[in-house]
């Protein structure tokens, strides 16, 4: 941390400092101004303009509306077993959900946009992860904002764009301006140009800068992960967590049981760090994926995107297995290939990159993103496998498919199509990360909390860095938790007396 001794220059004063141009950023600005019309509020955004809105812009977004606050509160403790979240958190949580949707709705109307029932990609009015946990008493219904991809950053930063809220891109959080023996607050240390700058935060600073999906190294460290790669905004690089454990904050939720948002199966471009996902609603099924040893390890068609790929082995629902079966490749048929794209154009920071995808997937393996071959054993040697392994893992699908039935995953024998129509295709897939959770430990009224439990005074975090989600996610819950700690956070940092 800085100390106010160290300051010899504010080069801006604020009253409230929002660090981070998200979903949980933007709640903050407008819930601040909403609190007070008079308060000067600031958002420092570490990306460039055309590429702010962290995950909100790359996500699905949902919205998950709930009528029945008890429900919904059994509901996530069921799901956070493993991890308890403590209960009043719930309570209050469970409460704040269930008064939200007048609130967005009113953010979708200011802006022009159309609030609508339903998740604008698919026919399903409500996504229910986990019946037997209670799902259908909790959830009401999935919401969302159009347009799909990006409605609800867009309508939440028309939000912003029209109030008296200065934003500065490409300014990234270095540290907090703290007293060294109570750990209050003061303002902020940032990166301009270069260049160090302080900005004096009267009332209070707001963490809302994302997760740590795109390092690597931190992956690693705290999740024991050898290669991931984020699916969301490059920018998440665990900054939040450095400036927060450097400022006193006691951490929490770093390692799940599982990552809360799930390891989904992705396909990577070779010119960004960010990943497409493999599609999710393919039209054919002649295609399977094998891993390190040639063999399949999971059911490749099950509708996984329902339960943010996470199966249930041995009564405990767990990530599927991409991160550790690595390397994993899929391998499909001239049928598939022809009748599907290989991604999903939604939903992954590469639709903000302005990165494309042939429909036909034509274009890709001209370039040799996709692997072709006449038959299975050229393509095996250019994947750098066993051709009589592969040659096996495939036969022993195709006879399943003659007999109708997977002897080994129980696909569903409507998808159970063999791989026969040459020529062969082959891509790789690698594990791909929604979000993570980890942060600083907080409160309902988004304080962070040091490690007695203690407020440190004039710090407050939103969204998805300190996460109150800390095993199993339902569908829509990311997306309102930020706003839900965003306007918590605005609020009580709008209110506060300003320091001396």
């Amino acid at each position: 941390m800085s100390s106010l001794a160290s300051v010899t220059q504010w080069h801006h004063e604020v009253d409230v400092l929002i660090c981070g141009f998200g979903l949980a950023g933007a709640s903050a600005a407008i819930e601040a101004l909403e609190a007070d019309p008079a308060a000067r509020v600031m958002i420092i955004e570490k990306m460039p303009e055309h590429q702010a809105g962290g995950n909100t812009r790359a996500s699905g977004q949902s919205l998950m509306i709930s009528k029945n606050a008890q429900a919904l509160k059994d509901y996530q403790r069921l799901m956070s077993e493993s991890n308890p979240i403590p209960e009043d958190m719930l309570d209050t949580w469970a409460t704040r959900m269930t008064q939200l949707e007048p609130w967005i709705q009113a953010r979708a109307d200011e802006a022009g946009a159309r609030f609508i029932k339903g998740t604008g990609f698919s026919e399903r009015e409500a996504v229910l992860e986990y019946p037997e946990l209670g799902a259908q008493e909790a959830v009401a219904y999935t919401a969302t904002i159009l347009p799909i991809p990006a409605g609800v950053w867009l309508a939440f930063k028309a939000n912003v764009d029209k109030r008296p809220v200065e934003v500065l891109y490409q300014t990234p959080l270095v540290e907090l301006i703290q007293d060294p023996d109570s750990l209050e607050v003061f303002g902020a240390v940032v990166e301009q140009q270069g260049q160090r700058r302080h900005i004096k935060a009267r009332r209070g600073v707001i963490i809302a800068v994302g997760g740590y999906e795109a390092d690597l190294e931190m992956q690693r460290n705290y999740c024991g992960y050898q290669d991931v790669y984020p699916m969301g905004t490059p920018g998440n690089t665990g900054d939040g967590v450095r400036v927060l454990q450097k400022a006193g904050a006691e951490l929490w939720h770093m390692r799940n049981k599982g990552q809360s948002g799930g390891i989904w199966p992705g396909i990577q471009h070779p010119s960004v760090n960010t990943v497409f996902l493999r599609n999710i609603f393919m039209q054919t099924f002649s295609w399977l994926e094998i891993a390190a040893d040639n063999q399949r390890f999971y059911n490749e068609t099950a509708e996984l995107q329902l339960t943010h790929y996470k199966e249930k082995i041995h009564g405990h629902w767990v990530d599927t297995p991409h991160v550790s079966a690595q390397p994993v490749h899929m391998i499909f048929d001239e049928a598939t290939r022809e009748a599907n794209c290989l991604v999903t154009k939604a939903f992954t920071w590469n639709i903000v990159e302005g990165l494309d995808w042939s429909d036909d997937n034509s274009a890709e393996v001209a370039q040799g993103l996709v692997l072709k071959a006449e038959t299975l054993t050229e393509l095996a040697r250019k994947m750098g496998r066993d051709p009589a392994a592969v040659q096996a893992t495939v036969s022993q699908y195709n006879a399943d498919c003659a007999k109708g039935q997977d002897t080994r995953f129980g696909r569903h024998p409507a998808t159970l199509q063999p791989i026969t129509s040459g020529p062969f295709y082959a891509v790789r897939l690698v594990p791909a990360l929604v979000c993570t959770s980890g942060g600083a430990k907080r409160n309902m009224e988004a304080e962070v909390l040091d490690p007695k439990g203690r407020p440190i005074p004039r710090l407050y975090e939103a969204g998805e860095c300190g996460s109150m989600f800390s095993n199993l996610y339902q569908n829509g819950c990311y997306l309102t938790e930020a706003m839900i700690t965003g306007r918590a956070a605005g609020r009580n940092v709008a209110l506060s007396k300003p320091w001396a």
